[in-house]
């Protein structure tokens, strides 16, 4: 193998995680909790990938190819057997090969896809950023109101809305559209491209 790639665990969800993007997750299955704390163990992150086909529970799922990176940013285990999770997306990932152990849960060989900079929010690109910025506030303020101290952000706590890709990321987790098609959006490899598809969402749908 290269050095971009290696083997990383698998939880297949129905959800898709992008980098910068907060997901909490209630982990109780066996074999993904004896996974969570054998990455919490040697300080490493996961892979959550898109279930193509096949379930969150029970025999190991079919991954989408293009996957994230989730690192334990907090974690609590409320009771025997149950772990609740913070976590962070980190870099996205191409799968190359999987296996499935006997306890069900799936490793693949993965190569890394990011590998540059941070893209900056061009002035065309600004309305998307200054409506993000304002629906993240709102978000937050309306949480605290209805949760008080109990209130996690779904967002982090820094804020990069002159980042191209972060702030693509954002909206292609609150916009309400389908699940393979925020899996697109994350495939692009592109950021500028992302944030182009997304704003021409925007604009189609008068938000900006």
């Amino acid at each position: 193998m290269s050095d971009n790639e290696h083997w990383l665990p698998l939880f297949p969800l129905n959800t898709v995680l992008f980098p910068g993007g907060i997901l909490p997750l209630k982990v109780f299955e066996t074999r993904y909790v004896d996974m969570v704390r054998d990455c919490m163990k040697r300080e490493s992150p996961f892979g959550v990938v898109l279930i193509k086909s096949g379930q969150e529970v029970g025999t190991a799922a079919e991954p989408e190819n293009v996957g994230c990176l989730a690192h334990i940013t907090d974690w609590n285990a409320p009771q025997l057997g149950v772990l609740l999770l913070r976590t962070e997306g980190g870099a996205r990932f191409r799968i190359l090969e999987t296996r499935v152990h006997k306890d069900q849960h799936l490793e693949a060989r993965v190569e890394m896809l990011d590998h540059d900079g941070p893209s900056l929010v061009t002035k065309q690109y600004e309305p998307c950023a200054d409506t993000l910025k304002l629906i993240i506030h709102d978000i937050n303020v309306k949480g605290r109101a209805e949760q008080g101290p109990d209130f996690e952000s779904p967002f982090a706590e820094t804020l990069h809305l002159n980042d191209a890709g972060w702030v693509a990321n954002r909206w292609s987790e609150i916009l309400p559209i389908p699940l393979k098609a925020r899996q697109k959006l994350l495939e692009l490899n592109d950021p500028q491209t992302r944030l182009t598809i997304i704003q021409q969402y925007l604009q189609q749908h008068q938000i900006i």
